[in-house]
C-alpha cells in the first residue's frame, strides 16, 4: 500500500510501457487494369494466410485434437504434424503461418465450422490473415504490355511497372491501446486502394494478333527452330497514338511469368544455370514494339520521300533511271532488281520499292536536309510511350557530318545504317498519314478510383507537326499503289482501300542472307483510323528476303479487325486481286 500510495503512478507508467499493444496491418487493394472497352486485364482478388496461435490453443488443451482435425480437413495442404510440431517447439507464439494464399471459398470451409453452435466450441487459435494476390484472367494476353509484380506489389514490367504509383494504395492499420481506465480499445485507419487505369488496349484485336503470330510461328517451326527469330505486331489509332494492341512471340504466362517448361524440356532447363535461365526470361518479358533496335529497311521508303516533297526539292512529277546498281566511292549498291525497273516515277519507286531511284532522291535531297528532317520525323528520339524499357536510337544514327558522304546518304534513304524501334516508326508513319500530326503514343486514357469514379482523363497530345496536309494526302496516294499494284498486294483486303508499305532488311553481317522483313500499313485510304505494323525477324525458311511472310500476318489481321472496327468498305472492281479470306501460311 505504501509503494502504491507513494510511486503508484511511476511504476503503472513501467508496466503499461512493456505491455505489447495490438497493431495489425490492414493491406490495401492494388488497383485493376482495364482494356478500352471495360474487360479487366490485371486484378487482385482476397486471398488469407492461416494463421495458428499456438498460445491461446495450448491454453485450451481440450480442443487440440478437434481444431488439428478440423484444419487439415479444410485445408489439405497444412498437415497434422506440421501443427503439431509447431504447438511443441513454438508454444508461447501467437502468430504461425501455417497456409499462404489460401482462397475465400477454403476459408469459408472452416469458418461454417467455426460458426456452428456445436463445432465451432471445440475450434480454437485459428484466425486469419487478409492479403491480395495479383491475378491475370486472360494470362497469356499481352504479357509484355501489361506485366506483373514481385512480391509487395512491385511492378516488373509493363504497365504494372510504369503505373506502379498509381495502381499501389496505402495500407491501413488495427490499433489496440489501453487509455486511462486500462481499458482496451481498437483504433482502426482504414487502408486507401489503388487507383485503376483504363487502357486504349482492345483485347478482342490483341487476342486476334496473337492468335495469328502463333499460328505463323507454328506453322515455319521445325524441330530446331522456332518459326522466327521474333515476330511482333503493333496496333494503334493513327489519328490520336492510341494503342490498341502490342504483341510478340512467343509470349508467357502472367500468372506464372518465370515457367519456363512450356519452352524447354525438363532436360533442357536442367542444362541451364541461374544465369542463363534469367537471359532467358529477360528476353522473352522484353516488349519488342518498344525496347528493341532493327533497321527498318523500305518502311523508311515514305520518309525520304516526305522530305524532298516537304522540302520542295521534289515536286512528285519526277523521273529517275534505275539501271540495278549505284557505284559509290568503289561500292556497288544493288537494287532489288538487280537488271534494273528501268525509268520511275516517285510513285513507282515506292511501288517497286527501288533502291536506285531512292538513292537518287537522297543526293538532290542532301545530307544536310536529310539530317533535319529524320530528326524532325522522331528518329533518333524516345517517343515517351507511357511503357518501360523504350530504347534510345539517338547514337544509332549518322551525324550531319556523316551524311555529307554519299554512300551513307544513299543507305539510310532506303532504310539501311541506321535503327529505329517499331513504336518509333509507327508514330512517325502515322503523322505522315494523318496529314502530319506527330502524336505520343499511349496506351492509358484514364485513371479512376475504385468506384468507378474519373480521377483524371488522359487526353492525346500533339509533339508537333512533321508534314503539310497536301504532302500527306499526295504520300496517301503513293501509298495505296504500293498495295493495289505494288510490292504490298498480298496484305490487301477485299473490300477495303488501304495504303502501306512493305519492308526487307538484310541484316548485319551483310550477305549471310538473313533479313528483317515488315509491312506497315493503314485503312482506310481517306480518312484513316488504323494502322498496323508487323515485323518477321528471319523467317525461318530458305529464303528470307521477301516481305510476304510480314504481309500473310498483316492480312489474316485486317480480315478479323476491319469489319469488327466498322471500317468503311468501298465497291471494289471486278479485277482486283486483293483477298477476302484467310491466308495459309506457308503457302
Amino acid at each position: 500500500m505504501y509503494i502504491e500510495y507513494t510511486s503508484g503512478d511511476k511504476y503503472e507508467k513501467i508496466v503499461l510501457s512493456q505491455l505489447e499493444y495490438d497493431s495489425t496491418t490492414i493491406p490495401y487493394k492494388r488497383g485493376d487494369i482495364v482494356d478500352a472497352n471495360g474487360t479487366v486485364l490485371a486484378t487482385s482478388v482476397d486471398v488469407y494466410n492461416v494463421i495458428l496461435d499456438a498460445k491461446v490453443l495450448n491454453q485450451n488443451e481440450d480442443k487440440i485434437e478437434t481444431t488439428i482435425s478440423y484444419v487439415t480437413e479444410c485445408f489439405p495442404e497444412i498437415e497434422e504434424a506440421t501443427m503439431r510440431e509447431a504447438l511443441e517447439e513454438k508454444s508461447d507464439s501467437q502468430y504461425i503461418i501455417l497456409a499462404k494464399g489460401v482462397s475465400y471459398e477454403e476459408m469459408a470451409s472452416f469458418e461454417k465450422y467455426e460458426d456452428d453452435e456445436e463445432t465451432g466450441d471445440t475450434i480454437s487459435g485459428i484466425w486469419f490473415e487478409k492479403e491480395y494476390d495479383r491475378v491475370y484472367p486472360y494470362s497469356t494476353i499481352a504479357s509484355s504490355l501489361v506485366g506483373f509484380v514481385s512480391s509487395g506489389n512491385n511492378g516488373v514490367i509493363g504497365l504494372e511497372n510504369q503505373y506502379n504509383d498509381v495502381l499501389n494504395g496505402v495500407n491501413g492499420r488495427s490499433y489496440g491501446y489501453l487509455n486511462s481506465d486500462n481499458d482496451l480499445e481498437q483504433t482502426v485507419i482504414d487502408p486507401e486502394n489503388g487507383k485503376n487505369i483504363i487502357t486504349s488496349i482492345d483485347l478482342n484485336i490483341q487476342s486476334i494478333v496473337e492468335s495469328e503470330v502463333k499460328a505463323f510461328n507454328e506453322t515455319l517451326a521445325d524441330e530446331e527452330n522456332d518459326g522466327s527469330l521474333n515476330t511482333a505486331v503493333l496496333i494503334m489509332n493513327p489519328q490520336n497514338g492510341e494503342i490498341y494492341a502490342m504483341a510478340s512471340y512467343p509470349t508467357f504466362d502472367l500468372n506464372n511469368p518465370r515457367d519456363l517448361s512450356a519452352l524447354y524440356t525438363e532436360e533442357e532447363l536442367s542444362e541451364m544455370d541461374t544465369d542463363a535461365q534469367l537471359d532467358v526470361l529477360n528476353g522473352l518479358w522484353q516488349n519488342y514494339c518498344v525496347s528493341s533496335t532493327y533497321e527498318p529497311g523500305s518502311t523508311f521508303k515514305p520518309f525520304t520521300v516526305a522530305m524532298g516533297l516537304e522540302s520542295g526539292l521534289l515536286k512528285g512529277d519526277e523521273t529517275f533511271m534505275c539501271d540495278g546498281v549505284e557505284k559509290i566511292s568503289g561500292y556497288e549498291i544493288h537494287c532489288v532488281n538487280r537488271s534494273g525497273h528501268g525509268l520511275e516515277t516517285i510513285a513507282g519507286a515506292l511501288m517497286d520499292s527501288c533502291n536506285d531511284a531512292l538513292m537518287q532522291m537522297s543526293y538532290i535531297i542532301g545530307g544536310s536536309n536529310f539530317y533535319y528532317y529524320q530528326r524532325l520525323f522522331g528518329f533518333g528520339q524516345k517517343t515517351n510511350v507511357d511503357l518501360p524499357g523504350e530504347a534510345r536510337t539517338d547514337s544509332l544514327l549518322y551525324s550531319e557530318d556523316d551524311l555529307s558522304k554519299t554512300i551513307n546518304l544513299a543507305t539510310n534513304s532506303f532504310g539501311q545504317n541506321f535503327n529505329t524501334t517499331m513504336i518509333q516508326l509507327a508514330s512517325a508513319f502515322s503523322a505522315l498519314v494523318n496529314g502530319g500530326d506527330l502524336y505520343q503514343p499511349h496506351v492509358v486514357t484514364g485513371i479512376e478510383d475504385e468506384a468507378g469514379n474519373v480521377l483524371e482523363e488522359i487526353n492525346p497530345v500533339v509533339e508537333k507537326e512533321i508534314v503539310s496536309d497536301e504532302v500527306s494526302n499526295q504520300l496517301k496516294e503513293y501509298l495505296r499503289m504500293v498495295v493495289s499494284d505494288g510490292t504490298g498486294k498480298t496484305a490487301g483486303v477485299y473490300g477495303y482501300d488501304l495504303g502501306g508499305k512493305t519492308g526487307t532488311a538484310q541484316k548485319l553481317p551483310r550477305g549471310d542472307g538473313n533479313y528483317l522483313v515488315s509491312f506497315i500499313g493503314y485503312a482506310p485510304q481517306d480518312d484513316p483510323e488504323v494502322l498496323i505494323y508487323c515485323i518477321v525477324d528471319q523467317p525461318n525458311v530458305d529464303d528470307q528476303a521477301h516481305s510476304v511472310y510480314a504481309q500473310q500476318i498483316v492480312h489474316n489481321i485486317l480480315v478479323q479487325i476491319l469489319p469488327y472496327l466498322n471500317i468503311e468498305t468501298i465497291e471494289e472492281a471486278e479485277d482486283s486481286t486483293a483477298v477476302s479470306g484467310l491466308i495459309p501460311y506457308g503457302a
